[in-house]
């Protein structure tokens, strides 16, 4: 009855997504791993700029990684793009272009876990393998009345043999897609439309009034706060230095402005004495703060305050890292960087 009620409710109000028209792997491998953590509405342009872009694995396959990091510039969760481009690799060398065609061999690649083998593996090769996201955990916790903890390891094989048990095992990957929709659009986090509900009546959370307590997730760890100070060099001739992240830290192998990471926010003094600056006197001009107070950037474990010092030099140095490149101020646009560098570029371009 659930099944059914929940089935006959998304044919009546699905959304028109594209790789819903036709169910092909690379295409629902794609928008799988770019809707992680991110709303359709949000993923949907990425999307079609990534099929336009690269319309085959083979097109993404043959790409550099500069140019599937810009393209997925925005997003954020930069380690789905840099495993989206090895397992294109993989599949379009290793496979001919071929995605494996069930649940096991799925998840033997780089960056697909339980959710997107099992989304695949029913979608298209209609194999009777249920999903579990936030939609669904949201869905089965507020029906069962389920007070375990999503983010619980219990929690994780509790809600993974429920959504087992209620697949419809005919039709596995419409009613995947079917409960994630009424999760995203029905039986939403805040404000769910328990009255036009398909499943009210043996729905425990709506009976016990419940909805806004379920699902139960565990405290979040603690946020880590951190001081960057990025040194905005720029010569007289309009050059400026740019530097990849190459560290296992956040944005990996995006480029950004030479930076200082420090414990507090920093003064004009302290970072006249910093090393980065002390080699620069003979040639510095001036140095001023662009953003009188720090920028606030959050992330999902971590809170940035950033400062951007403007650095006017008579001339770059000459002998740079092997990690730092010298542009001119017209090719920022075509480098992949954080957000928060983005935001700075525009507003120095603007």
């Amino acid at each position: 009855m659930f099944s059914k009620s929940i089935l006959n409710w998304y044919n009546e109000n699905k959304r028109d997504l594209p790789w819903r028209n036709k169910p092909e792997a690379y295409f629902v491998w794609l928008s799988e791993i770019m809707l992680q953590q991110t709303r359709v509405a949000q993923g949907l342009p990425y999307y079609l700029r990534f099929v336009e872009e690269f319309p085959t694995v083979h097109d993404l396959a043959e790409a550099s990684q500069e140019k599937v990091l810009k393209l997925w510039q925005g997003l954020g969760y930069y380690s789905r793009a840099r495993n989206l481009h090895d397992t294109a690799k993989v599949v379009s060398v290793n496979f001919g272009g071929i995605f494996p065609n069930n649940y096991k061999d799925l998840k033997k690649l780089k960056g697909v876990g339980d959710y997107t083998a099992s989304a695949i593996a029913s979608i298209v090769y209609h194999e009777p393998v249920a999903v579990v996201d936030g939609n669904v955990y949201r869905v089965l916790s507020r029906f069962f009345g389920v007070e375990t903890p999503i983010n619980s390891t219990e929690g994780v094989k509790q809600f993974k043999a429920l959504a087992t048990k209620m697949l419809a095992e005919k039709s596995p990957g419409l009613y995947n897609q079917a409960i994630m929709e009424f999760g995203a659009l029905h039986c939403k986090p805040k404000n769910p439309q328990c009255v036009t509900c398909p499943v009210q009546s043996n729905c425990i959370a709506f009976q016990q009034n419940k909805a806004g307590e379920l699902p139960v997730k565990l405290k979040k760890q603690k946020v880590r706060e951190r001081f960057f100070n990025f040194l905005v060099f720029q010569d007289v001739k309009g050059q400026m230095l740019l530097q990849k992240r190459v560290e296992k830290d956040i944005w990996q192998h995006l480029y950004q402005f030479p930076l200082i990471e420090s414990k507090h926010n920093l003064t004009l003094a302290e970072i006249k004495k910093t090393a980065l600056l002390d080699n620069e006197k003979k040639v510095l001009q001036s140095i001023k703060r662009w953003n009188e107070n720090p920028i606030k950037h959050v992330l999902s474990h971590q809170k940035i305050w950033a400062i951007f010092w403007c650095v006017e030099v008579k001339k770059l140095p000459e002998n740079i890292q092997n990690t730092q490149q010298i542009v001119n101020k017209q090719e920022l646009v075509k480098f992949a960087v954080p957000v928060l560098m983005e935001k700075f570029i525009n507003s120095k371009n603007g």
